[in-house]
């Protein structure tokens, strides 16, 4: 598989840079390469065109999300527990990838709809996981059972998305990762039973 190969992993990193430097409209594909250390046609080797690069990106970088997730799923600790090591893992993998941050939260949101709707296609398994914590806390008394799941996920996912596009905003000033801890009070007063 083309995924497994090191220049498609270098072709990836180096969009991630390009968009979050440029914007994804200036982002040229020449650009891409020459950060890769590729020639320009081998991009087209591993990608159809530059929107398949920003899908690609998007389907690698979220894959971590979703596997470190199924990790905290797995453990046997409590649901605030686990809500609050996915938002705190959320956060430590934008933080630690200021570059991924950029490219999330501000460049995705300014594709086209078709694209839009591919990277709700790839977020979907993310929020399917949520909606997991979010049922089980509902059948173990530690959330309000009844609260509407889509609407919970909603506020859950919203208050983390808008908490990162602020840092982002904010040329990620400040230190990201002591908001976990407040982040994490105040869903947790919003969902209790």
């Amino acid at each position: 598989m083309k995924r497994d190969k090191p220049k498609y992993k270098q072709i990836v990193d180096a969009a991630i840079i390009v968009i979050a430097e440029n914007g994804y409209h200036q982002a040229q594909v020449s650009k891409i390469a020459k950060e890769a250390g590729v020639a320009d046609g081998t991009i087209y080797l591993y990608f159809k065109n530059k929107e398949d690069i920003l899908i690609s990106v998007f389907k690698e970088k979220m894959a971590i999300f979703i596997e470190d997730l199924e990790e905290i799923l797995k453990k046997d600790i409590s649901t605030s527990e686990k809500l609050f090591k996915m938002i705190d893992n959320h956060f430590r993998l934008l933080h630690e990838d200021r570059y991924y941050a950029i490219v999330t939260q501000l460049e995705l949101r300014q594709t086209n709809k078709e694209l839009r709707m591919q990277i709700n296609g790839v977020l979907k398994e993310y929020l399917t996981l949520l909606d997991n914590i979010l049922k089980e806390g509902m059948d173990n008394g530690t959330f309000d059972d009844s609260i509407d799941i889509r609407l919970a996920r909603q506020m859950v996912f919203g208050t983390i998305d808008e908490t990162l596009t602020s840092w982002v905003m904010k040329d990620q000033k400040y230190d990201l990762m002591k908001l976990s801890v407040g982040v994490h009070r105040l869903i947790m007063k919003a969902l209790q039973a």
